[in-house]
């Protein structure tokens, strides 16, 4: 039960109502602001955290692997593959200038996606190299793919055959990135609330009218930016959950590789973070069974992970995993990658599905979700 004061301070004229607290509702908020700077803006987190994936990521700036691109070939034009790259990267050149480059902990360390020795594409993927490179030479200004196989030497890894560099690629440290955008949100005059979740809501025409554990409200507009939990507010939104686990080793003396690696068309990636490893993936070992909203690891992945750590990643170090995590990430149904950002009614929006990109997406996800109402 909430008092008068409660109510009339954070539940009363408001403006736009944002449902989820991570990197787009939070871009949203923001982007907001800036056009309108006397609306009353609020935002519902339900967790403590933000609860999908904004900080429970790796933490790559990437904007898709040799092998993905080509996989995403197979059943969409290249039209929409290569325009959805480009919004990938442009959206990591916004992100960073909606926070700075300290305030994410970003660096360009470059990335690589790795082939394993029995992988039967291999030299399908490095023969279309060329044509990739052509295709996205307008977005990169450079070759986007580069196969650098002395590498795998210099990284000390086992049973990889070949390495393809990735120069654009890098990492952002995904806590700072989302603790620096609540800050900036709150000197903006947004207000954030935690631990509150949406129950239901209506649009009323003139008004959304939404209910929450503290009872009814209106807002004048509002945006679903809850990406994998949609479904449950707005069930025939085409939009899976997709749960990610993820590992960290202990910290691990002269570890002798940088930057984000990729390998099995992404299932799989790792990095040095601060001298422990993060590897994640393996959702394609059990994909029926990560399509949940749980968040928890589970145990044939993780055994997985910790076999494939050993074997290709760390062969000649020992190491002990110290901690493991899950998030949750929005697919498409039938592999479809376009994200949803769109009007659900006249005053509410939704920007959901980022397809696995959430990083690369999410800022300008909430630029164009700010925009929907101009």
């Amino acid at each position: 039960m909430l008092s008068f004061w409660e109510k009339e301070l954070w539940f009363k004229d408001i403006d736009l109502l944002i449902i989820g607290g991570g990197l787009v509702g939070l871009s949203t908020a923001l982007f907001y602001r800036e056009k309108n700077p006397e609306a009353k803006i609020l935002v519902l987190e339900k967790g403590a955290l933000p609860t999908g994936a904004s900080t429970k990521n790796a933490g790559f700036a990437c904007f898709g692997s040799p092998s993905e691109i080509l996989d995403d070939l197979k059943i969409e034009s290249e039209n929409e593959v290569f325009n959805l790259v480009k919004q990938r990267y442009e959206g990591l050149q916004l992100l960073r200038t909606l926070l700075s480059d300290e305030e994410l902990g970003f660096k360009n360390t470059g990335g690589y996606e790795l082939f394993l020795e029995d992988d039967a594409d291999t030299a399908h993927v490095l023969e279309k190299l060329p044509y990739l490179n052509k295709k996205l030479e307008p977005i990169f200004q450079q070759p986007a793919f580069v196969v650098d196989n002395e590498k795998l030497q210099e990284f000390q890894f086992s049973g990889f055959s070949a390495c393809v560099a990735i120069p654009a690629e890098g990492m952002v440290h995904t806590g700072k990135m989302i603790f620096n955008l609540i800050q900036k949100a709150l000197r903006n005059n947004i207000i954030i609330l935690n631990g509150v979740s949406l129950e239901s809501f209506e649009d009323l025409g003139n008004r959304v009218q939404f209910q929450t554990k503290f009872g009814i409200f209106l807002a004048r507009k509002m945006a679903i930016c809850t990406n994998g939990f949609a479904r449950p507010l707005v069930p025939e939104l085409n939009v899976e959950p997709a749960r990610a686990q993820v590992l960290i080793t202990n910290e691990i003396s002269k570890l002798a590789f940088n930057g984000v690696f990729h390998f099995q068309m992404g299932y799989y990636y790792f990095r040095n973070v601060g001298g422990r490893v993060l590897f994640g993936g393996g959702r394609n070992l059990d994909k029926d069974n990560e399509r949940t909203l749980q968040m928890e690891t589970s145990a044939i992945i993780q055994k997985n992970l910790q076999k494939l750590l050993k074997k290709h990643i760390l062969p000649a170090q020992a190491f002990q995993i110290e901690d493991s995590w899950a998030g949750i990430m929005g697919m498409g149904g039938n592999n479809e990658k376009e994200v949803i950002v769109r009007l659900l009614s006249s005053n509410v929006a939704c920007a959901v599905r980022l397809g696995g990109m959430g990083i690369a997406l999410g800022a300008a996800i909430g630029k164009k979700t700010a925009s929907l109402w101009d």
